[in-house]
């Protein structure tokens, strides 16, 4: 097992300080010949080579158990297909409705397929559907040939791309996932590579808009559309799921990179290289759903920020704040004020009362003293 995975990274390496996917990198090594689908070994274990759990928002690690296990991703290397096109798309470099022509190469490529021919032309938005949902490997060469001219080419791309989101320990070989055939080497990745793959997937909303379909007609003007269904079974098995890709193929094992969201909080779970189909989803489910609970229990909702009044600055606010004992203070003065003034209007009353009065008696004593 430590053979067949190291055979390809010391490929890789002489590949890297030679330019990936030169003429002298491709021939050179009797070796690299050697690595082909007959001679891979399994590398499947029960229940998984590797697996990750992190925080889709901050790249927390919430679980890992044997995380940088290299492994055959498989079909799951088409989400960096995903990337390097939606990131063309949203530069202007490609657009949704841009026809593709298929080529004779992308209409022989096997495994999972649409089932193109030579000369059909498609938007480059259904070719996309078709190789998230489908997985259709016809798909996605034909897309990586209109974008880049070359499969070869694509690849680079899909290798640089990798290296500046720190994918340090993945090389991609081709453009689908499919086993090596003669003269080529697998794609090779681990579970913590392929979890930055995906939270660097989900920056771009229009990413769950492919992988959370679960059905899509293609071709729908022929009498009879092929229906694609999605692999991922989590997608109706787990609430909150919607992505991202699944892959497979005998050597490689049973791998998945799932997401989910709960309650305002989105976790990214891989499983890779599961002996199992049913035990990889089983898993997947499983430490997705406890990396989700972890996530919810531990957000603490937002606190409140002050109040201020439109149109008053901080300063100002804190200035009358300040100000309200000085208006008890003058609200006191004014009622001692008032409290005075009544007291005086009170005693000239009675002053009044007493001069009216005395006057009063003084004139009935005059009128007396008249008579």
């Amino acid at each position: 097992m430590l053979a067949v995975l190291t055979l390809p990274w010391a490929y890789a390496a002489k590949s890297e300080s030679k330019g990936l996917n030169t003429p002298s990198a491709r021939s050179g090594s009797a070796t690299a010949s050697q690595t082909s689908r007959s001679r891979m070994q399994a590398i499947s274990k029960d229940p998984y080579l590797g697996a990750i759990v992190i925080d889709a928002n901050t790249g927390k690690v919430l679980f890992e158990d044997n995380a940088d296990a290299k492994g055959y991703p498989a079909s799951i290397v088409k989400l960096m297909d995903l990337l390097i096109l939606l990131e063309a798309i949203e530069s202007k470099r490609l657009h949704l409705q841009d026809p593709v022509t298929v080529t004779a190469e992308a209409s022989r490529i096997g495994g999972s397929q649409v089932f193109l021919k030579e000369n059909e032309m498609f938007p480059v938005e259904e070719l996309l559907y078709a190789v998230i949902v489908q997985s259709a490997n016809d798909a996605a060469t034909a897309l990586s040939l209109h974008y880049a001219g070359s499969k070869e080419a694509f690849v680079e791309v899909m290798n640089k791309r990798a290296r500046e989101i720190g994918m340090k320990d993945t090389v991609f070989h081709s453009v689908h996932g499919l086993p090596p055939g003669k003269e080529q080497l697998p794609d090779v990745s681990t579970p913590r590579d392929l979890a930055r793959l995906c939270r660097e997937l989900l920056k771009h909303p229009e990413t769950l808009l492919y992988t959370a379909t679960r059905e899509r007609p293609f071709r729908t003007d022929a009498t009879e559309p092929l229906v694609m269904r999605s692999h991922n079974h989590l997608l109706k098995t787990m609430e909150g799921c919607d992505g991202l890709k699944t892959g497979y193929f005998r050597q490689a094992g049973f791998s998945i990179a799932a997401t989910a969201k709960k309650k305002g909080v989105r976790a990214i779970a891989v499983v890779l290289g599961s002996a199992d189909r049913k035990v990889r989803d089983a898993k997947a489910r499983e430490i997705l759903s406890k990396g989700l609970l972890e996530l919810v229990a531990t957000a603490l909702p937002p606190t409140p920020s002050p109040v201020v009044q439109p149109g008053k600055t901080e300063t100002q606010t804190k200035d009358e704040v300040k100000t309200k004992p000085e208006e008890k203070k003058s609200d006191v003065i004014q009622i001692r004020k008032s409290t005075i003034f009544i007291m005086v209007a009170i005693i000239a009353a009675i002053i009044v009362l007493l001069i009216i009065f005395f006057v009063i008696r003084r004139k009935r004593s005059d009128d007396i003293y008249i008579r």
